[in-house]
Order: C-alpha cells, then structure tokens, then sequence
C-alpha cells in the first residue's frame, strides 16, 4: 500500500470481472457475451463514422442517440440518460440517486458491483436474503431505506421477477427510488419500463453489451421520470462531458434501430438455452430457471471449483463463485451457440 494513496482506496475491495483469457481456441461461456456478432447494419455505421470527423468532439449530450432510445421505447428524449457501459450509468445511479440517511437494499446473492459502489461512495446498505429457491421476495422489502436495487432478472442467478411484483414494491416504496438493473431482460424477461410512466421513483437500467452484441463499444442507458434523469446529468456533468465517443453513438444507433437482427438472435440465444437445460437435466444437473443468456446449474455430485477445473483442462471456462458458501456448488454458464453447447455437455459427459 503506497502513502501517497487517499484513505478512502485503502478501504476499498474493487469488483472483478469475468477471464477475459487471452488464449483464443477456448470454449468462453464465462462473460455473458453474446455468441453471434454485431448486425451488418452496425458494422455499415461503424466504417462510416472513421472518417475525419473523429477530429471533433462528440455532442456531449448524444442527443441522437437519445433519441433513439426514445423512439424504441416510446419515451421522451428527457427520460433517458446514457453512459458507458451501463457499470458507469449505475456509479452515477448510487451517487446520484442512492445515497440517504436509510440503507440501500439489494440481495444478498446479486451483482457483485453494487457493494463496491457503496465503499466507493460511502453508502449504506443492507442485504436481503433471497428465499431457499433462490427467488426475489418482495415482503422482504418491507423495511425503511433509502432506495432498492436488483437486477431482473436477478444475477448470478439468472431467474426472474413478475412485473406484477415490480410494480407492488414501487406502490410499497413510493418515497425511495427503485432501481430495476434490466442487462440481462431482452432474453424472455419482461421489462419494467412500461412502468415509467407511472412511478416517478423507477429507474430501469440497460445495456447494449449482451443482447445487442456490443459489449465491445461500451454503451448503457437509464430510463426514467426527468426528475430523476436530471439528477444523474448533473453528476455526469461534473464528472465526464463527453462519455459517449463517435463510433459507440454510431454503432448505438444503428443497433436499436435494426430491430429484425436483434429479435432473431435473442430467439437463437433462448433456444440454445432451453435445449442446453434439457441436456444438463439429463445428465443430472439442477438447473435454475433463468430468464437471462445464461444459466445457473449444480451436480449434486460434483464440487462446483472442482468442475470448473475440469472443464478449464478441456478448453471451456464457465464462471465459479467461491462466495457466499450457498452458490458456491453452482456454474454460471453463458449461453453460447449450438455448437458450443455441444462441445459442454461432450467435456461434462466425460467428466461425470
């Protein structure tokens, strides 16, 4: 530890993300990534923006990026604020939005991030066990604080919440802001945003890197009532005018425009996934129900560490989590294509 740190970066235990391996004849269904590439209509918008204009800034409000967003979720412009990646949409989310004289609630088995967030920005929080099947209770919620946050669905596990239930907890808490983290919902999810327009205290969260095939241009987005929207301007503002560079604008929009690529190759990932969980149940596997690009799933058998292990020394990596003890049986696996899922259940057929 250097002296010349500020106190605050002793205190902190940052997040680490998913291998991103450097070997490239590896099976990776670690990372969420989506298995089938950015459309053509992206790739046209992308060769199209390197031109000499990458000279000038970008608008430091992505108005038409704005605006797209907008017209794909029949919302206004003044609802939607962008960022990088939707990680830096929800650091302006909890400083903005999420700092109170109450606790934050979020479970107790979600994304790992949230708890840095609240070191990072001195908050306050208190988890709330998921139930014994791993699901999302609502009555749980039924506390003081000073804002909720999950995703949905919910990660590492991969199942959802009933919109019905996302609208209860908004009517429970219509003094606190909740904060419906959606990364994983265009994978048979329903979303929460139809809900805007009724409850000013949501905010739902979105990002272009998993069903939009561009974890690589770095783009996520929030939706909510303006109030709510101005605040995280205003931290944006005081932090990084010009977030959203050319190219990641370009590729954006052409993105949430071409609506035929991106709903064929949602139905390709959910397809695999269904048929993947048929093949693992038959090898003995418990499976979660997931409404994500990816699935929870234990050997009854098997050590989970032990057989992530196994299936590195066959050339797959799928995620472990060592912590806490209640998911540490379980894989996360990333659903990627048919062949890929064969290539898993030939190396886990043989290892069982």
């Amino acid at each position: 530890m250097s002296k010349f740190w500020s106190d605050i970066v002793h205190k902190l235990t940052p997040y680490v993300p998913g291998e991103q391996p450097k070997l490239t004849n590896l099976v990776k269904l670690n990372t969420n990534e989506n298995p089938y590439g950015p459309g053509p209509k992206v790739i046209a918008a992308l060769k199209t923006e390197a031109a000499d204009t990458l000279r000038l800034y970008p608008d430091p409000n992505s108005d038409a990026l704005k605006a797209a967003i907008a017209h794909a979720y029949a919302l206004s412009p003044n609802q939607v604020f962008v960022g990088n990646g939707s990680d830096e949409v929800l650091a302006h989310v909890f400083q903005a939005l999420l700092k109170h004289d109450q606790p934050l609630l979020f479970p107790d088995i979600t994304y790992s991030f949230y708890p840095v967030y609240c070191g990072l920005y001195g908050i306050d929080y208190r988890t709330v066990p998921l139930a014994e099947d791993f699901s999302i209770n609502i009555d749980d919620y039924k506390q003081p604080n000073g804002g909720i946050i999950f995703p949905n669905p919910n990660a590492p596990t991969g199942i959802p919440l009933a919109l019905s239930q996302i609208e209860q907890l908004l009517q429970r808490n219509p003094g606190s802001v909740v904060v419906i983290d959606e990364a994983y919902v265009d994978f048979g999810t329903e979303s929460a945003v139809g809900l805007i327009s009724r409850y000013p205290n949501l905010l739902v969260t979105h990002t272009l890197s998993k069903a939009r095939s561009l974890a690589g241009l770095r783009v996520g987005y929030a939706m909510g009532s303006p109030d709510l929207i101005e605040a995280l301007i205003r931290v944006k503002d005081s932090f990084n005018s010009y977030p959203i560079d050319r190219f990641a604008s370009a590729g954006a929009i052409a993105a949430l425009q071409d609506t035929e690529y991106f709903e064929k190759t949602c139905k390709q990932v959910m397809a695999t996934r269904e048929a993947l969980v048929d093949d693992l149940v038959k090898l003995g596997f418990q499976v979660l129900p997931s409404g994500a690009n990816f699935i929870f799933a234990r050997h009854p058998a098997w050590d989970g560490a032990e057989l992530t292990a196994k299936l590195r020394e066959r050339s797959i990596i799928v995620r472990h989590f060592k912590s806490p003890a209640r998911i540490s049986p379980y894989l996360r696996i990333t659903i990627g294509t048919d062949a890929q899922s064969k290539l898993l259940i030939d190396a886990l057929s043989g290892i069982l």
